[in-house]
């Protein structure tokens, strides 16, 4: 170990002639370690999960001196409402930190990705349908702007950054907001129709079963290729095998849940708004119950965390699993956004 003691001598040699004295040495052992202490602490603060807000609708005055919400306000502004939560949470957005301690963070960047998707898919419904008359109307000039914003790349840190691009987006969307609920202003609109409902809760359907799947492997499994299952004629691009291995890497497995945990988080308010603006027609279709027990299933997915870690134990282990029990909250509120679907296509 001779070797071992000259590098280390060396390095102290080195190390006293830079900082002048051992006190010296001491000084910048002691900022080091307060700037740990101070990094560790703040991403302890910063990991922090966002409790949830209340859902409500923009009410205007009318002639007669009555209040009445106005139709669309309740989903917009709860778009606005967790696009900013995700902006301006403790930390601020971490996706793109390039320094200590959002550079040592996952957890939250991946809950922000859940987020940032559905906040993606409203806009990209609102530009398209909820906006929009019928199929040949134009298209609102503030969700055009704001929709191909939210879909900038999530982790761009400079020139332009991930965050100002999102906040011009929700400039647009306080715009149209604001058109919205003018009376005065009558080129915006936001027509709440089943058919409307219909189409985006088939992007949420989409969305909840690919992170089922993804949260159901995390200990591996077996799956027959259902593919092409269906339909005689169907073909597809590459040839694949009968049986599949599906695994998410152990190194996955937080990240998914976290983002399935933001995903939860942000259709919680959005269900709860569309609610409110889509009252008459879900009630004309009896399917207020059925949208209340999606949000229900979707709530319990934000139970808190008691383990500091999430565990990958085998489905009846000794450990728990903590991506199985998400994953089979996901699938209930998935297999009840279907059945709601198929109670708004029925006259």
């Amino acid at each position: 170990m001779d070797w071992l003691q000259r590098v280390w001598f060396t390095f102290w040699d080195k190390l006293v002639a830079v900082t002048g004295s051992v006190k010296g040495i001491g000084s910048v052992a002691g900022a080091i370690m307060l700037y740990l202490i101070v990094t560790v602490g703040l991403g302890i603060y910063w990991s922090s999960e966002q409790e949830p807000f209340e859902v409500t609708s923009v009410a205007v005055q009318k002639a007669d001196g009555s209040e009445q919400p106005v139709i669309g306000s309740a989903t917009v502004s709860s778009l606005i409402r967790i696009t900013e939560t995700m902006l301006d949470k403790p930390g601020g957005y971490l996706s793109n930190d390039r320094l200590p301690p959002g550079l040592w963070l996952d957890n939250i960047p991946n809950w922000e990705f859940g987020v940032l998707v559905q906040a993606r898919d409203m806009s990209r419904a609102m530009r398209k349908d909820f906006s929009r008359s019928q199929s040949q109307s134009t298209e609102d000039v503030d969700l055009k702007g704001a929709e191909p914003l939210l879909h900038f790349d999530n982790n761009s840190w400079l020139l332009p950054s991930s965050e100002g691009e999102y906040r011009k987006a929700v400039k647009y969307l306080r715009a149209y907001e604001t058109r919205l609920t003018d009376p005065q202003q009558q080129d915006a609109q936001f027509y709440a129709r089943a058919d409307n409902l219909r189409g985006w809760l088939a992007d949420v359907s989409t969305r909840l079963g690919s992170l089922s799947q993804r949260l159901s492997a995390s200990v591996g499994q077996k799956r027959v290729n259902t593919d092409l299952a269906g339909e005689a004629d169907a073909r597809q691009s590459t040839s694949v095998s009968s049986e599949l291995e599906v695994k998410t890497s152990w190194t996955e497995i937080d990240d998914v849940f976290y983002e399935a945990r933001g995903t939860a988080w942000a259709l919680i308010h959005l269900l709860k708004a569309v609610e409110v603006d889509f009252a008459t027609a879900l009630e004309k279709k009896n399917a207020l119950i059925s949208l209340r027990q999606i949000v229900r299933e979707l709530e319990a997915t934000q139970s808190t965390i008691w383990s500091p870690m999430i565990l990958n134990g085998t489905e009846f282990g000794l450990l728990s699993n903590h991506s199985l029990v998400m994953a089979s909250y996901i699938s209930r509120a998935n297999a009840a956004i279907i059945d709601l679907r198929s109670l708004l296509e029925q006259g």
